[in-house]
This record gives structure tokens, C-alpha cells and sequence, in this order.
């Protein structure tokens, strides 16, 4: 536990940049706790962390460091690997500590190494818990954001965003405990899934007594050949209509935090939504296409051909009809006007008890600069979504995702500096 003097430590507008700054020492490669720097920390009762490279030999690697956090502008990989945690600590110290400790480990991770060397003491537990050795970085990222509740837990209510707030409550919704809500989330993304089930795991157990996992949810995308859009459990193209990442214009306006401590950061919205695979595949495919809004084979809207063609939802044929149906989910998506990144997985655990169905469906998750944004394009789809037949959303959560890191800082500092 932290003490009072750790406290009042934290509670200092002093930044780690300031504290190098005074000590005369320089950021590049410098692994702190090694130098003077870590001695007068300690002296003043804060932990110091290491910070550790990029490694750029590394094969399939994405970096860590940078304007924004990886995994969310990030190419899609082809598995998930989602946590949300509750932390069983209660002040902003610990927080800082932990972020500080996890922020090198995840660097090791991106670099695909292990999170520290095999350990030369076979009568202890080894340091990191191996089942990754051997593989290469696989494209992973790892993405952390904070939840509203962690907030009232630290005492922090005064730095909590305005637009960090639980999800109302949507039509159809049914949601379960065990499925919503988070003080912290770990997003880990890679083309290997034990890779990226390493990653999480290994973070929790480093953070062992200071967080549990409240729910978590693996997931998987298959990708065509050509690269193009990969299709969800319904056989539909899923992720079409996202602003292009490479839009930086685009990104400003529809993903990215423009002020405050969070700017550079994002909303992660996480849905677990089951899919009614049984009813679905009972269903004619005109009426798959009508429930969608778009063509099944080519992903197109209703009465074209090219999978990236405008939305025309006002578009009526010769008898007055609309050619998107206006119960259809794109229609009612594209009539709220609201825009936001979806990063979806799919996902299939088994079968739900004694009925045999499918436990099957969409990891819902999507990335915008205000969960406003989501929140207008559920309302827009209600009641009238046909989708709602096929569908359930059984889980919710919404997390503030932090800025980026550059080399020498660490995860969350722009929150601690703000104190």
C-alpha cells in the first residue's frame, strides 16, 4: 500500500520530464533506477520504471511508442483478445505505479520478446509464463483505457471527462453484469491468438493483488484473399463504412480527444452481442439483405454493385418504395449522421446450456472522439432495427483510452500531470 508521503508526492505538478530536467539526466536509453535519477525518486517515495525500446529487427512488429496508442488506427489483425479489469487498490498512487510497471513489460511484449528472461531459478515461478516463446510479435498492440467507475473508486472525480460515462440504457438491450462495465480495460490485438492471450494474461499477473478480471472475451476475423472487408457470422462484410485511418483530417474530427488530458486518446466502446445463428440461417436471403441494407455477396448498398459506394437512403424505386429499406441497420446507422472507427471480432464459445445454441456472435468495438457518438447511432437504430430479430446485446462497457506514450514517459502520465 502507498503512504501518506507517497501521496502528497503524486499529488505534485511535478512531471518525470521536470524531474530529469533537474537531475541533469537525458531520456534516450536510459533505463532508469541505474542512475541518480532513480536514487532521488526513491528518496522522495515513488517506484521508478524502466524504459525500454522499440525494437525495429524485430518481424511483424508495431510500435509502441507514439502520438496515439496502438490497436486502434492500427490494420486490423486477425485475433482479439479483450479484458475489462476491476482494481482492488483505492488510490491514485497505486494507479500511477501500476501503469508505470506495465508500461515497459508491454514494450517487451510488441517487441515479441518475453516480459523478462527465463529465469535461472527453477525453484521459483519464472517471471513470465512462457507460452509465447518462440513466436514472433505477430502484429500485436496493446491498448488500455480507464473506465467511469475507476474513477469514483480513486477518489479522481475531478479529472474524470465529462463524456466518460456509463452507456444508457438502449431498446432491446439485455444486458448481463458479468459482461459490462470495468474500472480498466486491456485490448490486445494479433495475427497469433496465444500471442495475444499472452500478453493479457502476463499484464494481470504481473499486476497480481491489484487487479482482477471482471469479463473478457476472445475473438477472430478471417480476411479474403485480396485483403478486402472481413465478413461476420451473418456472411455480411463488416467494417465497410469506416473513415480511412490514413485520414488524419478524418481521424481529428471522428476518433481522436482534442483537449484536456485525454487528447490524443480515444472512447472504446465494447458490445458483446450475440448472434442468432439458428434463426438467421432460417431466413430467405432477400430478407438477410433487406435486414442489412447491403447486397451479401459484393457488401454494396441495396441497388449497387461497388462495396464502397454512397449511401443514397433516401433513394426511392418506381412505386414510392425506398430501395434501402428504412428499417434496414445501415439506413437507420446512416440516418443518425453519426460517425465513429469500428474494430469488430467475431467470436464462438460453445454452445449456451441446455438449449444447443450457437454461444456465438460479435465482439462489438468501436473507437470515436465522444461516445456521443455511438450513443446517437443506437438510439437512431431502437426499436426499428430489423436487425434486433437476429441479434441481443448482452454485454456493455465504455473505457477512455489514454494518448499515446513517447520514449522516456509512460501510459496515462498526461492524467498524473494534470493533478
Amino acid at each position: 500500500m502507498t503512504s501518506k508521503h507517497d501521496e502528497k508526492w503524486y499529488n505534485k505538478k511535478i512531471s518525470r520530464r521536470d524531474m530529469l530536467k533537474l537531475t541533469g539526466a537525458g531520456v534516450a536509453g536510459v533505463a532508469i533506477g541505474a542512475t541518480g535519477l532513480g536514487g532521488v525518486m526513491k528518496a522522495m517515495g515513488q517506484d521508478v520504471f524502466e524504459v525500454v525500446a522499440d525494437d525495429s529487427t524485430t518481424e511483424n512488429k508495431v510500435n509502441f511508442y507514439g502520438t496515439h496508442q496502438s490497436g486502434i488506427a492500427t490494420p486490423v489483425q486477425k485475433h482479439i483478445y479483450f479484458a475489462s479489469l476491476n482494481v482492488l487498490f483505492t488510490s491514485k498512487a497505486e494507479l500511477q505505479a501500476l501503469l508505470q510497471k506495465w508500461t515497459p513489460l508491454m514494450v517487451r511484449l510488441m517487441n515479441g520478446e518475453l516480459m523478462v528472461d527465463h529465469a535461472t531459478n527453477v525453484r521459483v515461478p519464472t517471471g513470465d509464463t512462457g507460452e509465447a516463446s518462440g513466436l514472433d510479435a505477430s502484429n500485436l498492440t496493446i491498448t488500455v483505457g480507464v473506465g467511469p467507475s475507476l474513477f469514483s473508486k480513486l477518489n479522481m472525480k475531478q479529472l474524470q471527462p465529462k463524456a466518460l460515462k456509463d452507456l444508457p440504457h438502449f431498446p432491446k438491450d439485455q444486458l448481463q453484469e458479468n459482461l459490462t462495465g470495468g474500472d480498466l480495460c486491456i485490448q490486445a490485438c494479433a495475427d497469433d491468438p496465444q500471442v495475444a492471450f499472452h500478453a493479457v494474461r502476463n499484464l494481470v499477473r504481473a499486476a497480481s493483488g491489484l487487479v482482477e478480471i471482471h469479463w473478457s472475451q476472445a475473438g477472430f476475423n478471417s480476411f479474403p484473399a485480396n485483403e478486402g472487408t472481413p465478413r461476420n457470422l451473418f456472411a455480411f462484410k463488416d467494417g465497410t463504412g469506416n473513415p480511412l485511418v490514413t485520414d488524419k483530417k478524418a481521424m481529428n474530427e471522428i476518433v481522436w480527444v482534442q483537449d484536456g488530458w485525454l487528447k490524443n486518446g480515444t472512447y472504446l466502446v465494447a458490445r458483446p452481442i450475440q448472434m442468432h445463428l439458428e434463426t438467421w440461417d432460417r431466413t430467405s436471403l432477400k430478407d438477410q439483405e433487406a435486414t442489412f441494407g447491403r447486397h451479401r455477396e459484393s457488401g454494396a448498398p441495396i441497388g449497387k454493385t461497388d462495396e464502397f459506394a454512397d449511401f443514397d437512403i433516401e433513394e426511392k424505386d418506381l412505386e414510392g418504395k425506398y430501395i434501402i429499406p428504412e428499417t434496414s441497420h445501415v439506413h437507420l446507422a446512416v440516418k443518425s449522421g453519426a460517425k465513429m472507427l469500428r474494430r469488430s471480432f467475431s467470436y464462438a464459445s460453445g454452445v449456451l446450456s441446455k438449449t444447443g445454441t450457437h454461444d456465438a456472435g460479435l465482439l462489438f468495438i468501436s473507437f470515436q472522439q465522444d461516445p456521443a457518438q455511438f450513443i446517437a447511432v443506437q438510439n437512431s437504430l431502437g426499436r426499428l432495427d430489423k436487425m434486433n430479430e437476429y441479434i441481443t446485446h448482452r454485454g456493455s462497457a465504455v473505457f477512455a483510452c489514454f494518448p499515446g506514450v513517447e520514449k522516456g514517459s509512460y501510459l496515462g502520465e498526461a492524467l498524473f500531470n494534470s493533478l
